[in-house]
Order: structure tokens, then C-alpha cells, then sequence
């Protein structure tokens, strides 16, 4: 068999010479001849992102610059700051608690030299309870599970109270008088140094979440437009794309694909195992005899939006039948692949066979972003080859 393999791309991918130097190497690897089908040119566009990314903006209820905020380093705090699910109040006040006596009881630090009759007005049982009770009032405290958070909030309210003590230390009055009855300016105070420590975490995690949010927009906006943003363009444009596949095709023969006789070979990556299924299996069919997937989606795209032309849609029972003019089908899947479905559930060739769902070795040193690396997996390209040197089935 003398006709080239014809490999199909994947989302994101706008390099037409970079598609084609990883072409080049799979097709060393596979010992196959191949022709790369570029469509990147008619996926998203990218290149005006900027200007639908939110800019921060000043007002009452944040911390946030007019201008764009610089980069900065996050604190370890700030990710955790705000837990994904609710935290036992007793856990948070227990953290809380430990800190305040601590700083009470200090011999050294910020508060060194007040008088013992001072620190012995400040009770931490006391405080503890007038803690308790305003806790529920927090706005952004009673959501933290974050330990060091929550200690260094209780030390801070320690060293605001035993300040308010020194400051009084000259009269007889001290924290519990100013004319209000029993221990009832001790709990306004602590209340109000609370709030205002809770709105001052708040405002933190506000200012550094806003910013973590500008840099990481503003880094991935173009990947994750050309990512997402293909899959909706091809949607739209699946006309366009498919005629791109078609005039490569057409470059090298105008008889390939055309039907049974001379059938195309295919190998695609990512959306372009959907893009070369949705061919296969169009009213006017692109004939394959032999497609290889590699992190690809087709099943997946069929379950949630049936793909129309030859296939029925998934019912959830037995599985849907593919057309005579896709013949073969190898799936290949990696096992920290998010993006790549298996097929062989969902649908049948048309002699009742599965496609084959084939799992690929996960090398260390490909770490866990796997998707791209099927490209330079010895495995894949051994696999690609032996698919394609097989004999086409006339059956």
C-alpha cells in the first residue's frame, strides 16, 4: 500500500511547522509515510482575548487597585484561606484559643513591661466567650479551616487587647470600666477588633485572589481559547474544517476517500479523532480504512450531542452501529488522559466488532499533563505502525 497516512490534529495547535516536525518524527517512529492536515488557521481566535478579561477595579468592598494589579507571590495562606466545606466551628476555635493564651502568657514580645495587674484584667476563658459569640458575625473567618490563619488572628486580638490594657494601666478603670456594667467593654471591644480582623482577611484574600485571577487569565486566556474555544469554533465550522482535510486528501489523489475502492488511512489527535470520525460517518463519508485515535473525544461528543449523518444516536443500550466506510477503528488512551474517551462501549464496526480501546504506558517522565504527550510515545508510534502496515480488510 503506497498512500500515505493522513494525520489529523487536535485543538490548539496554530504552528503549522511545529504540526509538521511532530508529524515528521511519528511517521520515523511508525515507519510510515504521513501527511500532516493542518487546520489550526480556522480554529479560535485568540489574538484579542484581552479584551473581554475582567480588569480590577476600586470600590468599597475591595482592595483592588484601578490599574492592573503587579504580580506578586501568593502567601500559602491565601489558597486555603476560604475552605471548600464547612469547618467545625470548635476546630476553628480551638486554633483560636491556643493562640490567644499563648500571647497572654508570654513573659517577652510586643507587650513586655506591662504590669502584672494589667495582664491578670485579661481573662482568656473571658475573651474566648465573647469570641464565641461574636464568631458566627464573621464574614470571612468562620469559613477558614486555615490553621495558621486562624492563629495568627488570635494573636493579633491578644496583643489589641493587652495594648487597650496598657493604655488604661494608669487608671483604676482598665478594660471592664468606662461606665459600662461588668465585663461589657471588654466583649464591645473584642467584637469590634474581630471584625475588624475579619475584614482585614477578608480584604487580603480579596486583593491576592483578584490578582492570582488577573495573572492566571491573563497567562492562559489565549491556551484556553484556542482549547475550548476550537471545540466551539468546529461546531460552527465543521464545513470549513472538513474541506481542509478533503483538500489535503485531494493534493495527494483526488480518488482517495472517495469510496470502497480507495480508502484513506487516518491517524488524529484530540478533536481530530472527532473530526475524522464525523467523516467517516457523514451522509457523504470520507472512506477509511484504517483510523487510529489518540486522546480523543468522538464517543464522548456522541453521548452528549449525537453527531448526526450514518450513526443513531446513543440510547444507553446496545451499542451504535458505524458505517461500512469506517472499518477499522484503534483508540488510544492514556491513564492520566482527562480528555481521551473510550469507544468501544459505545459503538460497533459494521462486521459487530468493537473498535479497539488500547491503553498506552505511562512513562514518569512525561509527568501528569498528558495530553500533548502522545506525540512522542515510542508505544504510540509502534502501534500506529503496526495498524498501518495491515492489509485492507475487503470483507
Amino acid at each position: 500500500m503506497t498512500d500515505p497516512v493522513f494525520v489529523i490534529h487536535g485543538v490548539a495547535n496554530r504552528d503549522r511547522d511545529e504540526f509538521a516536525a511532530a508529524v515528521s518524527a511519528l511517521a520515523a517512529g511508525a515507519g510510515v509515510d504521513m501527511v500532516p492536515v493542518h487546520w489550526g488557521d480556522l480554529g479560535a481566535q485568540d489574538q484579542y482575548i484581552d479584551a473581554v478579561l475582567p480588569s480590577p477595579r476600586a470600590d468599597a468592598d475591595t482592595l483592588r487597585g484601578a490599574e492592573a494589579p503587579r504580580a506578586v507571590p501568593v502567601e500559602p495562606f491565601t489558597a486555603t484561606a476560604v475552605a471548600a466545606g464547612p469547618v467545625p466551628e470548635e476546630q476553628q476555635l480551638a486554633e483560636f484559643d491556643a493562640a490567644v493564651r499563648t500571647c497572654l502568657e508570654a513573659e517577652d514580645g510586643p507587650d513586655e513591661g506591662l504590669r502584672d495587674a494589667d495582664r491578670l484584667r485579661l481573662d482568656p476563658d473571658e475573651i474566648l466567650a465573647h469570641v464565641r459569640e461574636a464568631w458566627a458575625d464573621t464574614e470571612w473567618l468562620r469559613h477558614t479551616g486555615d490553621e495558621e490563619l486562624l492563629r495568627e488572628t488570635g494573636r493579633a486580638l491578644a496583643r489589641s487587647l493587652l495594648d487597650e490594657a496598657g493604655f488604661d494601666s494608669d487608671s483604676d478603670v482598665g478594660l471592664r470600666g468606662g461606665g459600662v456594667p461588668g465585663d461589657g467593654r471588654l466583649r464591645a471591644l473584642v467584637r469590634r477588633r474581630l471584625t475588624d480582623l475579619d475584614r482585614v482577611a477578608g480584604a487580603a484574600v480579596q486583593a491576592v485572589g483578584a490578582r492570582l485571577n488577573h495573572a492566571m487569565r491573563s497567562r492562559f486566556g489565549p491556551g484556553t481559547t484556542r482549547f475550548l474555544g476550537d471545540v466551539l469554533v468546529y461546531q460552527r465550522r465543521q464545513e470549513a474544517i472538513h474541506a481542509r482535510v478533503r483538500q489535503v486528501i485531494d493534493e495527494v489523489s483526488a480518488d482517495l476517500g472517495r469510496g470502497p475502492d480507495r480508502p484513506v488511512r487516518v491517524v488524529a489527535h484530540s478533536l481530530g479523532g472527532v473530526i475524522a470520525v464525523d467523516m467517516a460517518t457523514s451522509a457523504e463519508p470520507l472512506w477509511t480504512d484504517s483510523l487510529v485515535t489518540f486522546g480523543s473525544q468522538a464517543a464522548f461528543f456522541h453521548v452528549c450531542d449525537p453527531r448526526g449523518g450514518q450513526l443513531a444516536p446513543y440510547a444507553g443500550g446496545p451499542p451504535v452501529r458505524l458505517p461500512a466506510s469506517l472499518n477499522r477503528w484503534t483508540n488510544l488512551w492514556e491513564p492520566l488522559d482527562v480528555l481521551a474517551f473510550a469507544a468501544s462501549k459505545v459503538f460497533r464496526l459494521h462486521d459487530g466488532t468493537a473498535p479497539v480501546d488500547l491503553p498506552v504506558d505511562h512513562p514518569a517522565s512525561i509527568g501528569v499533563w498528558t495530553h500533548s504527550a502522545y506525540w512522542r510515545l515510542p508505544s504510540v508510534a509502534s502501534v500506529i505502525g503496526e495498524v498501518m502496515r495491515r492489509p485492507a480488510r475487503t470483507d
